[in-house]
């Protein structure tokens, strides 16, 4: 059960929020521009390669690098073939996890590690592995760990992970004059005792808001800079800036009636939510918002991309988690103890159609026609990257507030 009460009592939802989900979403803006800042340091932007590689590999563990893996998957269109190399193991541990690489990976390919663990053996096993090959290894590690040090000494290029500072960042250094948060901070106040230095709150969740754009980030720069996308530094800017903004309207502050991320929380409530993407960054976005659903909501979720979705979950719609499929002759029964039934609700991400056609008329007839319940989602008028940031971010924020209102005590 939801409780929306909780939604709109801000200083409730911060005692809930024990692991710091609602400051990561906030901070994601932050994250952003200090990623930025430390892919300068490690002299990605002065790079000059030699042309594309071949092949681009990624390899991870957690959820955010998967949604790495996705994305830049979605985001390179086929310029490059993009594989992401999954784990084998006895167990989902660090420790337990081994990456491998295909037969055909030499000194004309790349190969990307994101983790925000970097204590992984099979993640140092598999640099050194690339290394020997001659591939090109580039990885995003926290900056104390057992990889950034093998990595970083002669195996390939380290970029130290962005982590979460003491407070919220904003554009200006301090959230609380956007209500993005609530809580106000000086600007240039980092880390613990006014340090310079950020830290990651412990049992953060990997799937936490925040870790995605603090791995994502200098992997675009890079990116960019080898011809795969386009994502210069002042387009990574304006990504920081739309998430700031994003954040100042999604932000525990602001009513659940004008707030885009806890309207959607409260219609998810005791919904399946069927994730219909249209449009280049709407769907890696779709993907990663189930993705995060089941891992801090426990709540499952199915993302498929328009038109293929009609076809997809046409079945779901018209079966037993229909909206109309309750029986009205039950009407005057007692239902005080039972649980409640869980009911399709279409989640429309929408970004610019391929070729200006969309299905989204037809994804509405048949969801109506079905009564099932829909929400939509559009992004701002802007770039790919600040499409996508916008999506991640109200979904982000929604999952946040459904796991801490859905987690509430009676």
């Amino acid at each position: 059960m939801l409780d929306e009460s909780l939604l709109d009592a801000p200083d409730a939802l911060a005692r809930a929020d024990r692991d710091g989900l609602l400051r990561g979403a906030a901070e994601a803006g932050a994250r952003v521009r200090t990623a930025l800042r430390h892919t300068a340091e490690a002299g990605i932007a002065g790079l000059a390669p030699e042309g594309r590689p071949r092949a681009v590999l990624i390899a991870g563990s957690g959820a955010a690098a998967t949604g790495v893996a996705d994305l830049i998957t979605a985001l390179t269109a086929n310029a490059a073939p993009v594989t992401r190399l999954r784990p084998t193991g006895v167990a989902a541990a660090a420790g337990a996890l081994r990456w491998a690489l295909p037969g055909w990976a030499g000194p004309v390919d790349l190969l990307l590690i994101a983790t925000t663990e970097g204590s992984e053996p099979g993640l140092s096993l598999l640099a050194e592995q690339a290394y020997r090959r001659g591939c090109t290894v580039v990885a995003v590690a926290p900056r104390q760990s057992p990889l950034s040090e093998i990595v970083g000494g002669t195996h390939g290029l380290m970029v130290p992970m962005a982590t979460a500072p003491n407070g919220q960042h904003g554009q200006n250094g301090a959230y609380a004059q956007n209500g993005a948060y609530g809580q106000s901070v000086e600007p240039g106040q980092y880390g613990r005792d006014g340090s310079d230095e950020w830290y990651e709150p412990e049992g953060t969740p990997a799937a936490g808001p925040g870790a995605l754009w603090a791995l994502l980030v200098p992997l675009l720069a890079l990116l960019d800079r080898v011809g795969l996308l386009t994502a210069p530094a002042e387009t990574l800017q304006l990504v920081a800036d739309r998430l700031d903004r994003t954040a100042e309207r999604c932000g525990p502050a602001i009513a659940t009636y004008s707030n885009p991320a806890k309207t959607l929380a409260a219609e998810l409530a005791d919904s399946l939510p069927l994730i219909w993407t249209e449009g280049p960054a709407a769907a890696p976005a779709g993907r990663r918002f189930a993705a995060v659903l089941a891992e801090l909501t426990g709540r499952p979720a199915l993302a498929a991309e328009l038109p293929e979705a009609l076809t997809a979950h046409s079945a779901l719609l018209a079966g037993h988690f229909a909206g109309g499929a309750a029986d009205p002759d039950d009407f005057f029964r007692d239902r005080v103890e039972e649980p409640q039934a869980w009911r399709a609700r279409v989640i429309l991400l929408r970004d610019r159609p391929a070729g200006g056609l969309t299905a989204a008329p037809a994804a509405r007839e048949l969801a109506l026609g079905h009564d099932t319940a829909i929400s939509e989602l559009e992004p701002e008028e802007g770039s790919e990257l600040e499409s996508l940031a916008e999506l991640v971010a109200v979904t982000d924020f929604a999952t946040v507030y459904l796991a801490l209102a859905g987690a509430a005590p009676e």
